[in-house]
């Protein structure tokens, strides 16, 4: 029999839709259950790619003496940590405090009013390396309860008093300026692993803001370290194997330093934001790799994630039926010399063994390989002909084994990452139909997720909008992907719609002295209102909103933008040259500031050597309208009072309250934007 997740929209939540647990969705119908049975609440958060979520809910949730256990002791409830990031924030904050790490599944025991006593990860059903097992620690929670109910309402209470004390200071007034950014590059130098790119030991994650950071420094300000940096680190994911050798786009992280062996989840936020970072890198040097990676990466998107409604689902699962039935990590993903025989012959086999570094004894799990480049690199050419053959015929084979799972709920922040990508690289390449599947994505969020208010909803699944508020990341990435729409389509209505969604960052999202929250003043409240200025796999709400608001300022001239993206900054020029890993798209975010950024005006037709031009310019966070004709300064604020000079399409470019001289020339456009 179900429980009340079958009436969920969450993937997550209808995996356990059939648990005899008696789930509850967060709501105040659950801790109003909890109030009138005088029992806790056992919060347990997760999301549907998670590979230890998988094992904690077949191990326990799925087993009915522990499922009546917690029946009878616990309002239970299940939150997809993807659909409510706020309620994730909030808990997993407590636990890092309490216990010095974090992770999924998240496990947390609450009173009815929702405050917190007691935390964990994943328990397992039986003790093992030092941990307790559930069963365990569900009769310690029982009897605390029962047997010391005061000791639990104070822990509760200090708990939440300790966290609603931890207040953000945001560095008013403290721009980063060139110090700042100067100190941060020096601080990502000394993390740097120059043996094997990207930054610290392992697990590995691929640092794409941070890279877009190191790729706008280079060319505000000619530091080839930062490009070297950037493109090493580039190519070392690209040969690796967090890399798909076979379909492209990349999995989650590496669990080695050296990239060779990945968690086998594809989220859509990282091939998004690398698809973009290997565009821009493309753009800096004309690398071939990141041409290749950029396109292979976009395609992947459109081929596995694309929805019916046009938009782009969360993730595609870690694990997967392997031969022999079992579900298992990377069973889709990785291949044996035996294998590679089956499908190749001995001499190809061979060959592609060479290629890909495929052993006997294995680079993964019983005796596989993950595929991976081992050869001299991208300017080999062995016989292009021959892996280009060997690749087709073994991503041919692939595709009859069992595929992983797809989360398919979208979600409204990552869809933006993907427009925004998507939009960039189908310009920079000369794929009209990639900008077309951004415009689909866009039209889908429109339509769907802003409804008739223009608030945002954070998810939808088959065309139907989910319950919950948009939250701070969600405004700032939705407008940064329509922002870029705007300037590669030259439609303006993609900046009338930006527009809407800031002007509500303003209005609920913007704290005094800057500060930004992630989740709006008139949300539902939580125990503490959720606030990090921080990226984690994706850019922080905090600076993708203040990127946003940046490029919108630009656009339009609004001090208002302006005036809220500099006081959201300052939280830059405190933590950048700290913790400069952690805040790299707010350091990406300051060099626009201090390059401008620049506007650059093109009167004349869209997808005209001068518009291309214009987005090819290296310059950080140049904004760029482009269109002709009458209409064209309704469309754009910037194409106002900008005619052709002779006829011709012209280019004007302004920073800083101060314009260039128009230009018909591409070249020199291109060299007045760095390109």
């Amino acid at each position: 029999m179900a429980n009340r997740l079958a009436q969920t929209t969450s993937p997550y939540l209808l995996q356990h839709a059939d648990n005899p647990v008696d789930w509850w969705p967060w709501s105040p119908e659950a801790f109003e259950e909890a109030r009138r049975r005088g029992v806790p609440v056992l919060l347990s958060v997760g999301y549907a790619s998670c590979h230890w979520c998988h094992v904690m809910a077949h191990e326990s949730f799925e087993d009915a003496a522990t499922a009546d256990y917690l029946n009878a002791h616990f309002v239970p409830v299940k939150v997809d940590r993807e659909e409510r990031p706020d309620v994730d924030a909030v808990y997993m904050e407590a636990v890092q405090a309490a216990t010095g790490q974090g992770g999924w599944p998240m496990t947390v025991f609450l009173t009815a009013e929702a405050e917190p006593f007691y935390f964990g990860t994943y328990f397992p059903p039986e003790p093992r390396h030092g941990m307790p097992s559930f069963q365990q620690v569900l009769e310690g929670v029982v009897a605390a309860w029962s047997d010391r109910r005061e000791e639990v309402a104070e822990v509760a209470g200090r708990i939440v008093r300790d966290l609603a004390g931890r207040s953000l200071t945001t560095g008013e007034g403290n721009l980063p300026g060139e110090p700042e950014l100067a100190q941060a590059l020096l601080r990502l130098t000394r993390d740097y692993d120059e043996k094997h790119g990207g930054f610290g030991g392992a697990p590995k994650f691929p640092p794409s803001m941070v890279i877009e950071f190191l790729l706008r420094h280079h060319a505000r300000t000619g530091a080839e370290g930062a490009l070297q940096m950037a493109a090493d680190s580039c190519a070392a994911m690209a040969r690796g194997g967090i890399y798909d050798q076979l379909g492209g786009g990349f999995a989650r992280y590496s669990v080695d330093r050296e990239w060779v062996v990945p968690h086998f989840e594809k989220m859509l936020y990282d091939n998004a934001l690398l698809c973009r970072v290997y565009a821009h890198l493309w753009r800096a040097t004309g690398s071939d790799l990141a041409r290749r990676v950029a396109l292979e990466t976009a395609d992947f998107m459109v081929r596995e994630l694309r929805t019916t409604e046009g938009g782009f689902a969360s993730a595609l699962d870690a694990d997967s039926e392997d031969a022999q039935g079992r579900h298992v990590e990377g069973a889709f993903y990785v291949w044996t010399p035996a294998q590679l025989r089956e499908v190749l012959g001995e001499e190809d086999a061979a060959f592609a063994a060479e290629h890909f570094g495929v052993t006997e004894e294995g680079t993964f799990e019983e005796g596989s390989s993950v595929l991976r480049l081992v050869g001299a690199g991208e300017t080999d050419t062995t016989d292009a002909a021959r892996v280009d053959d060997v690749r087709a015929r073994l991503l041919a084979a692939r595709e009859l084994r069992v595929r992983p799972e797809r989360d398919d709920k979208i979600v409204a922040a990552w869809n933006g990452l993907a427009i925004a990508a998507l939009a960039e690289t189908g310009a920079y390449f000369g794929r009209p139909d990639l900008v077309e599947r951004a415009t689909e994505a866009a039209d889908l969020l429109v339509r769907v997720h802003m409804g008739d208010v223009a608030r945002l909803c954070r998810t939808s699944k088959d065309g139907r909008a989910g319950d919950n508020s948009g939250v701070l990341e969600d405004y700032g990435d939705v407008a940064e992907g329509f922002l870029a729409l705007a300037s590669v389509t030259g439609e303006g209505a993609w900046l009338e719609f930006a527009g809407f969604l800031l002007d509500i960052v303003l209005q609920h999202f913007t704290g005094e002295g800057g500060q930004m929250f992630d989740a709006a003043d008139d949300a539902e409240q939580l125990i503490r209102r959720p606030q990090d200025p921080t990226d984690s796999a994706t850019p922080a709400g905090w600076t993708a909103a203040a990127g946003a608001l940046l490029s919108y300022a630009a656009h339009t001239g609004s001090e208002a933008h302006r005036t809220a993206a500099e006081g959201a900054l300052g939280i830059v020029g405190a933590l950048g040259p700290k913790a400069p890993r952690f805040i790299g798209w707010g350091l990406a975010v300051a060099e626009a500031l201090l390059d401008g950024p620049r506007e650059v005006a093109v009167a004349g037709p869209v997808g005209g050597e001068l518009h291309r031009a214009a987005l090819l310019g290296r310059a950080p966070g140049a904004v760029v309208a482009a269109g002709e004709g009458p209409d064209a300064g309704y469309e754009f604020p910037l194409l106002v009072d900008r005619p052709l000079v002779g006829g011709e399409p012209t280019a004007y470019v302004c920073r800083h309250f101060v314009c260039d001289a128009p230009t018909t020339d591409a070249g020199e456009l291109a060299a007045k934007l760095g390109g």
